[in-house]
């Protein structure tokens, strides 16, 4: 199985940062694309931001200019810094990863328990 835990997440002030991260472990042979998605209380989950295994980033609108995607293969980790947060990213961001755990295997989804972020006006 695998296994995706993210920290970071926290209380902050609007305009402040924050830096989330995620790492997979388990049975894994590649990763293939990581990265972010968010949950506002009452809306679908959306995505923030994902990124390959080459460095291959994707923003939502919302994201542009102010997080930042990054990710280290070696660590089977990724990154979420946050910047210029506003009260309307509240949410709980939830890390996905599209894996492969042989590689005779398909990529499968996988999914963190999730991490609240608060900004408070």
């Amino acid at each position: 199985q695998v296994q995706l835990v993210e920290s970071g997440g926290g209380l902050v002030q609007a305009g402040g940062s924050l830096r989330l991260s995620c790492q997979a472990s388990g049975s894994i042979f590649s990763i293939n694309r990581m990265g972010w998605y968010r949950q506002a209380p009452g809306k679908q989950r959306e995505l923030v931001a994902t990124i390959t295994s080459g460095g291959t980033a994707l923003y939502a609108d919302s994201a542009k200019g102010r997080f930042t995607i990054s990710r280290d293969n070696a660590k089977n980790t990724v990154y979420l810094q946050m910047n210029s947060l506003k009260p309307e990213d509240t949410a709980v961001y939830y890390c996905h990863g599209i894996v492969r755990t042989t590689y005779r295997s398909y990529d499968s989804t996988y999914w963190g328990q999730g991490t609240q972020v608060t900004v408070s006006s």
